[in-house]
């Protein structure tokens, strides 16, 4: 029922009532008619047409249908609404927001430093959450601005706080500042490549290494005692192994800019959004608000359109291998400052799972696994003395 009301109408004489209103060609709906009342549904147009029968009654609004009935609503709990939207409104601009940023690191400096670049990539405490490509465009361009301090980054979103998770690059940039030391591995690897120009490389390639194990020797000997300590200089890289897992939808689809765009305007009323001149079958869009109420869900806004090409795919099981091993590739070098080598990649395991596909990919890199002992505290004598015994 569209704009009509049903109302009762308290009188002597109900049938003659009735009459009245057929005679006025008031088209009645539904019809409840009793001694002393009858209620009846109208067009709400037509109740002046009845307010002006000259008979004595009284007339109640009992119900309201179709739009009257939103407007009737929306006056009624007008402030409840209100409410009710400021509510949400303080929610979703709540839940965007950042309020911490937490850098997993013990370095001080560089804390500061990670902090102060964050900053000027906007994502600090109190902005708007980035979106995931700015998030690792963030990452990217810090990892190529402090390349000489960072190692590998990542930014984890958890509700409204960011933890930032980096691994300090240890680079000795003046060899007149450089330390009584070992080069160990960072990681557990096998050797692919030494470079030393101070030391006793006490590894080879293809040599299997773990974690902190001495490659290149700050300590050096003569037959079998240690005559000095040396500052141990070189590069060492090593393949290194990773398990990525990743969770792929059957369906997946990819989109990219086009170089088409055209301008029209949208307009957001509550949860209803309308654009006009969007010529597109995809597209992305950018807003630039003309009206927005604070008060009343409002808006519109001059739009700018812009074509996308959106490419779908259908994985499964036996399809899904190439792009498994190209996303994983994709995630694991997201972390380096430098873009690594590929060894090895394949896939190790794959699961459907309803709507989605679990895969398991292994990746094999070539990586810098260098990474420095302090032997300044090391007794020669002592340590010459336990040899002999």
């Amino acid at each position: 029922m569209n704009n009509k009301v049903k109302i009762k109408i308290i009188c002597r004489h109900p049938k003659k009532f009735l009459q009245e209103l057929i005679l006025k060609k008031i088209n009645i709906y539904d019809l409840n008619i009793e001694k002393k009342f009858l209620e009846i549904i109208i067009d709400k147009t037509d109740l002046d047409k009845v307010n002006k029968i000259k008979l004595i009654h009284k007339i109640e609004i009992l119900d309201y249908f179709g739009i009257s009935k939103i407007k009737h609503t929306l006056i009624r709990y007008k402030i409840l609404f209100i409410l009710i939207i400021i509510g949400i409104l303080i929610n979703i601009i709540l839940s965007s927001i950042v309020f911490n940023i937490e850098i997993s690191t013990p370095n001080k400096k560089l804390e500061k430093l990670v902090l102060n670049d964050l900053k000027n990539e906007g994502l600090k405490k109190y902005s708007i959450k980035p979106s995931y490509k700015k998030k690792e465009r963030i990452k990217k361009n810090i990892l190529e601005k402090e390349n000489n301090k960072i190692e590998w980054m990542e930014i984890e979103e958890h509700g409204t706080k960011y933890v930032i998770r980096i691994e300090e690059r240890k680079i000795n940039k003046k060899e007149e500042n450089c330390y009584e030391r070992n080069i160990v591995s960072k990681k557990n690897a096998v050797i692919t490549r030494i470079e030393s120009s101070n030391g006793e490389i006490v590894k080879k390639k293809n040599d299997y290494v773990e974690k902190n194990e001495v490659i290149i020797s700050g300590l050096i000997y003569n037959k079998d005692k240690i005559v000095s300590k040396k500052c141990a200089i070189g590069k060492v890289y090593g393949e290194t192994w990773y398990k990525v897992k990743l969770q792929i939808p059957k369906k997946y689809s990819t989109k990219k800019m086009a170089e088409k765009k055209s301008y029209g305007f949208t307009i957001k009323i509550l949860d209803k959004e309308i654009n006009f001149n969007d010529k597109f079958i995809t597209s992305e869009k950018k807003e630039y608000n003309i009206i927005k109420s604070k008060i009343a869900p409002i808006n519109l806004s001059l739009t700018k359109y812009q074509e996308t090409i959106v490419k779908s795919y259908n994985y499964k099981l036996d399809n899904i291998d190439k792009f498994a091993i190209k996303e994983a590739i994709k995630k694991i070098s997201s972390s380096f400052s430098d873009k690594p080598t590929i060894i090895n990649k394949k896939v190790l395991k794959k699961q459907q799972k309803n709507s989605k596909i679990d895969v398991e990919v292994f990746i094999a890199l070539e990586e810098d696994i260098t990474s420095y002992q302090d032997i300044r505290d090391l007794d020669i004598e002592k340590m010459n003395e336990e040899i002999k015994e």
